[in-house]
């Protein structure tokens, strides 16, 4: 499971770090579906930034050993970034949580309808709209929103030998509340250069950024 900490090698800002995008924008303004409804195009603009910005980040050696470890085990990434590093790593398995930022899809339709985004052109704009002519929006889970993947990412949680937790303070709820539907038996490794205190289970605790972290877990994990 992957917080913003596993793409801030990659140059991702992360949101809530004294750095952070959220430091420049307001939250209630440009990701809440009611800013949505208030002032789409404010909302539109925002993340078409993220996307001129983030279009050139590519996969850090964190992201690179999560798929490596594709050749030893059945790797299962839930992650709650938007961008797509994980799978231009190579990872197979990738549920996103909170959405896909290449992505887009319908107002108020099903969010199982999405389509992707030019990335030599990825902007959505006012007046863009689909077949049915209802105006698309971006493929992200707006605070106040219903999780749709949650069920899925329990389930896959419920079948884990192994947990690992990687770049997230597990503050962010629902996602930080998965870690209670994981075996007992299954051990928790988390990778984090701050100290996290997880409410759930015990974790051993890698203290270090994701590349670094996933290098010492790859040896322990190899060696078991």
């Amino acid at each position: 499971m992957t917080g913003a900490g596993m793409s801030a090698e990659s140059g991702i800002s992360t949101f809530r770090d004294s750095d952070g995008l959220w430091e420049n924008y307001s939250v209630e303004e440009v990701c809440t579906h009611e800013a949505w409804l208030r002032q789409p195009e404010v909302c539109l603009n925002f993340y078409n930034m993220l996307r001129r910005k983030f279009k050139d980040c590519k996969p850090n050696e964190g992201h690179k050993l999560v798929a490596s470890l594709q050749d030893q085990f059945d790797v299962q990434v839930i992650t709650q970034n938007v961008d797509n590093l994980h799978e231009q790593a190579g990872a197979k398995h990738v549920l996103h949580l909170h959405g896909e930022l290449m992505k887009c899809r319908p107002e108020g339709r099903d969010q199982g309808v999405y389509y992707p985004l030019d990335p030599e052109n990825p902007d959505i704009n006012m007046g863009d709209v689909d077949s049915h002519g209802v105006q698309l929006r971006p493929h992200i889970v707006f605070f106040g929103e219903d999780v749709p993947n949650l069920s899925r990412a329990a389930d896959i949680m419920e079948t884990a030998d192994i947990v690992v937790v990687i770049g997230t303070s597990l503050n962010v709820y629902p996602a930080a509340s998965l870690l209670r539907y994981a075996p007992s038996n299954a051990p928790i490794w988390l990778i984090d250069p701050k100290p996290v205190f997880s409410p759930y289970r015990e974790v051993r605790q890698i203290q270090k950024g994701a590349s670094e972290g996933m290098k010492e877990l790859v040896e322990i994990l190899r060696e078991q």
